[in-house]
């Protein structure tokens, strides 16, 4: 688990593996103290890494809505739902975040066809 966390995060697993069970069993309470469901909660979350001008988080959130099905049209109007409330050029950011996850994605099917390419 802890390999899959960004760098920051991983060292506090790591280092404070007390904190950060006390931290994941806070976030699994805030999720089940509701009504929304997993993809809503996740759509939520992205928009609040975004708000938060939280670049990290943002990639986070985006990789994570990906491997959950939420597609990339979703995942860019999150982006342009900011403009009105956080301004054009911080919604600009968030967009340009999560192309950079669309972007890695593409990267790596481009790197896996080539491997297979041996023919």
């Amino acid at each position: 688990m802890v390999d899959d966390l960004p760098s920051g995060a991983a060292e506090v697993a790591e280092d404070f593996p007390e904190i950060w069970d006390a931290y994941g069993r806070l976030g699994a309470a805030c999720a089940e103290a509701g009504p929304l469901d997993e993809r809503e909660r996740r759509l939520v979350k992205l928009a609040f890494a975004m708000g938060a001008a939280s670049e990290g988080a943002t990639h986070s959130h985006v990789r994570r809505a990906l491997d959950e099905g939420i597609s990339v049209d979703e995942l860019r109007h999150v982006a342009m739902l900011a403009v009105p409330t956080l301004g054009f050029p911080r919604a600009v950011a968030a967009l340009t975040w999560v192309d950079d996850v669309l972007d890695e994605d593409e990267d790596e099917e481009l790197d896996d066809d080539a491997e297979g390419d041996d023919d």
